[in-house]
């Protein structure tokens, strides 16, 4: 039975919702699209992972070859576009996300745990800790990803027909659960502060007692005691 605090609860809530978001966003080719005004654009859409050309010619013009259809990003076929396809700000974007989604995958892992694990578990503090830790270093990783596609994704010097392009809502799910990944990690963090004061309390609160039937075995013994 699931049985946490309204801390916990929040913190589990915001993290449902931001892996939810993340994963979607990471898998989905609509990170940047066309607008559809154009009659016959070379571009369709592109994600982190998948591209979409119609009649794309290689910009150099070193090769005959036009790209149509939707392909993996790192297909064979594209090596000959590479310098077009990934530039540096495109592979930041690639890597930084990826790093969030790698925290976001730990994290469902952590939780699960969480979920399973009681508050007088020994290393309950400590799961806490790390949940929240993940999830933050996954939340600032997902935020430079997001701010630099959001800075020159729709740039110029990208994709063609530049002003026909626009971030699309793959990218708005990705910003949204990036951001749903700090309040959840924050709230986890909050919760391992307020057990690890509760334990404190709690053993203090023994330390007298334990102190007292101390006392009283003495007592009871004559006052001597095994050396």
């Amino acid at each position: 039975m699931f049985n946490k605090s309204k801390t916990g609860s929040f913190a589990l809530g915001f993290f449902v919702l931001a892996s939810i978001f993340t994963v979607i966003a990471f898998v989905s080719p609509y990170w940047l699209v066309t607008d559809g005004k154009l009659k016959d654009p070379k571009f369709i859409r592109i994600g982190l992972w998948e591209v979409c050309f119609n009649g794309f010619e290689e910009v150099h013009h070193w090769y005959d070859t036009v790209f149509t259809g939707c392909w993996w990003i790192f297909e064979e076929e594209y090596y000959i576009i590479h310098d077009i396809l990934l530039p540096g700000f495109f592979i930041a974007t690639q890597f930084f996300f990826t790093i969030t989604m790698c925290c976001v995958l730990v994290s469902m892992f952590l939780s699960f745990i969480y979920m399973k694990k009681e508050k007088d578990d020994e290393n309950y503090v400590t799961l806490l800790v790390t949940l929240g830790t993940v999830l933050v270093i996954g939340g600032f990783s997902g935020i430079i990803s997001v701010v630099t596609f959001g800075a020159r994704g729709d740039g110029r010097d990208w994709m063609p027909n530049w002003e026909h392009n626009d971030l699309s809502w793959a990218f708005a799910l990705g910003v949204i659960g990036v951001i749903f990944l700090f309040p959840s990690g924050i709230l986890f963090l909050v919760e391992a502060r307020v057990q690890k004061y509760k334990k404190l309390h709690e053993m203090q609160s023994r330390e007298p007692s334990s102190y007292t039937m101390h006392e009283r075995k003495i007592a009871y013994s004559g006052g001597h005691t095994d050396i």
